[in-house]
């Protein structure tokens, strides 16, 4: 099978960021990372969860200014009650908590 010419840079930028995503991803610790699976699961259909880009829902914050709103070792008590009355109640274990903070401060750098 021939590939056109026009295909190849797309294809050569596709593997380009894959390889930079999973590079990013094995610097994180496994509670970072679990961290963000669990944002990436329930949280990113209205929030921005990475260190840029806009929130898919415009009055959402992105969960990178959340540590403008809140020292994010005080996020304990509001990840386990909920921060918003919009924001689906969760019932995240410690070890949840800990997973999502961790992530959180990922975003600080």
């Amino acid at each position: 099978m021939v590939r056109s010419p026009s295909r190849c840079p797309l294809l050569a930028w596709s593997a380009i960021l894959l390889c930079f995503t999973e590079f990013a991803f094995a610097e994180q610790s496994a509670a970072e990372r679990r961290g963000l699976i669990f944002v990436r699961e329930h949280c990113s259909r209205c929030h921005a969860i990475g260190k840029v880009g806009e929130s898919p829902v415009a009055n959402a914050a992105p969960f990178r200014a959340l540590r403008l709103r809140y020292p994010v070792a005080d996020v304990q008590r509001p990840l386990l009650e909920g921060i918003h009355p919009a924001m689906p109640r969760f019932q995240l274990t410690p070890s949840q908590v800990m997973d999502v903070i961790a992530y959180l401060q990922t975003l600080e750098h």
